[in-house]
């Protein structure tokens, strides 16, 4: 695995402190162009078949439900919070930033655990970056939140039904999408919805509709 030293280093030199549009109170370090960003990372890193740089961009589910956390603290304030597939950790700051007791932010890239960590100490809040696989655990949270992860049929079927899991037994599960291919909007009810500023190159669009949900009752 690439030094932590290193993945640091290579995340301050192709990303730029910037707020994140939908959520300006919070700021991340960001890039400018996915394609580019990952063939950087294999070519300066010497790495291979390395996942895409999920943790370099603020997506659109993420920033609604980033926003709703915000704007709606007590969603979380005093709670034991898991942030799933975390990317850059907005999510999990903004829980942190709402009062929640405890944060955690999980991600299965080393790298978006190193932009976790520094996106949390930039925003001066305390977020604990994990990167085992907890699809199918319980570890007792009061709260999971979860954004942009219905982008694949066999990924979507298993992370809803383990949501469907925790919010059986009693977590408040909140989850930010726009619309992906594979979220079952029928298993949900609508908290919010916003119109997010994206980038055109990721969501061939410069706004994306984007909404919060949890699992109907």
């Amino acid at each position: 695995m690439t030094p932590l030293r290193d993945r640091a280093d290579f995340i301050r030199r192709n990303t730029r402190v910037l707020p994140v549009p939908q959520v300006p109170e919070i700021r991340l370090h960001l890039a400018d162009d996915a394609t580019e960003l990952w063939q950087k990372t294999e070519a300066d890193l010497g790495l291979l078949d390395l996942p895409p740089p999920f943790w370099a961009f603020a997506w659109a589910g993420g920033q609604a439900l980033a926003r709703y956390l915000v704007d709606r603290p007590e969603a979380v304030r005093g709670a034991r919070v898991l942030d799933f597939a975390s990317g850059s950790g907005l999510v999990a700051i903004a829980a942190a930033r709402a009062g929640a007791l405890a944060v955690e932010a999980a991600d299965i890239d080393a790298f978006a655990l190193d932009a976790i960590a520094m996106n949390a100490a930039l925003n001066g809040v305390a977020v604990a970056p994990r990167g085992d696989d907890l699809v199918g655990r319980d570890e007792g949270w009061d709260v999971v939140l979860a954004a942009d992860i219905f982008y694949e049929r066999d990924t979507a079927g298993a992370v809803t039904a383990w949501l469907a899991g925790l919010a059986a037994r009693g977590a408040r599960v909140l989850v930010g999408d726009p619309g992906r291919s594979y979220f079952d909007a029928a298993r949900f009810e609508s908290l919010a919805a916003y119109d997010v500023p994206v980038m055109r190159s990721l969501e061939d669009a410069d706004v994306k509709r984007s909404g919060v949900w949890r699992f109907r009752r």
